[in-house]
């Protein structure tokens, strides 16, 4: 009877966590704020752009409005000539970036993680890092010629440092104590490689992709300003000697957007693939 009579002991109920739901709202709010502060910004930069020339604060034949400018840029959309361009700048820029990031990668994890072939290319390595791509370009024009080898040639040069030093540097900064413990496991040298190097060198490698994505794209519209007939540097180029100056504020604008659209998807991909990480504050 007195058993019966007995409450059960209370257990104390652990508080609790945000709801899912809540954290769903709050990220979309963050995100919404995000984005309306980066169209401000835009907005902002346009409207001065399209109100300094009409009020007369710069000449307008150096610097028309904004509007003129899309006009222009307009007219060459629908005559084929920006698509015929644009096209030409990322096969080349693709094609560059796409090869230096296939060769750089595996290189400098193994220069970062094998010692013997960090000493053996790390002179080299010092020698041709310190020379700017633009300045070998002249040479790559003599060796490969005019046409599109030795634009490719260019940007694979050019992307293949920042690619090839970050990734250098994520290997050799991966954390002691994972290392350790890894070790203390007795892993084999590929799986400690596979587990351990890999998924803590991908932000970093990741830094110097995007870093190689932005100079593939300024390397590029350099060089076809020396030698092209053909790609947005050329279509700039030509549109300032024809004094055409809003068709070349739309290449201007095309390049800029190219590099923003391109960078957006190389963190898309750097989310993909670190999404292991927990956010800071989470």
């Amino acid at each position: 009877m007195t058993a019966l009579l007995e409450t059960p002991p209370q257990t104390s109920r652990p508080t609790p966590p945000r709801s899912r739901p809540r954290r769903t709202v709050s990220r979309v709010a963050d995100a919404l704020l995000t984005g309306i502060g980066k169209v401000a910004a835009i907005a902002v930069l346009l409207a001065v752009w399209e109100a300094a020339p009409r009020l007369g604060l710069v000449d307008a034949t150096f610097l028309p409005p904004f509007s003129t400018v899309l006009g222009a840029w307009w007219d060459l959309a629908v005559s084929g000539k920006l698509l015929d361009n644009t096209q030409a700048s990322l096969v080349r820029s693709l094609s560059g970036f796409g090869l230096a990031v296939a060769a750089a990668v595996p290189l400098g994890l193994l220069i970062g993680w094998y010692k013997p072939v960090a000493t053996l290319l790390g002179p080299l390595l010092e020698v041709f890092r310190n020379t700017a791509a633009l300045a070998l370009l002249p040479v790559f024009v003599l060796l490969l010629g005019i046409g599109e080898t030795s634009k490719i040639a260019i940007v694979f040069y050019a992307c293949a440092w920042p690619v090839l030093l970050n990734t250098i540097s994520a290997v050799r900064a991966v954390d002691p104590v994972l290392l350790r413990l890894a070790r203390s496991v007795d892993l084999s040298g590929f799986r400690l490689f596979q587990k351990v190097i890999l998924p803590a060198s991908v932000p970093t490698v990741f830094t110097g992709i995007r870093l190689a994505g932005a100079v593939s794209i300024l390397v590029l519209v350099a060089a076809e300003m020396v030698g092209a007939k053909a790609g947005l540097g050329y279509l700039i180029n030509a549109s300032q000697f024809n004094f055409a100056i809003p068709q070349m504020y739309a290449g201007i604008i095309t390049i800029s957007a190219i590099g923003v659209l391109f960078n957006q998807v190389l963190v898309g991909l750097e989310r993909r693939f670190t999404s292991w990480r927990v956010p800071v504050g989470a």
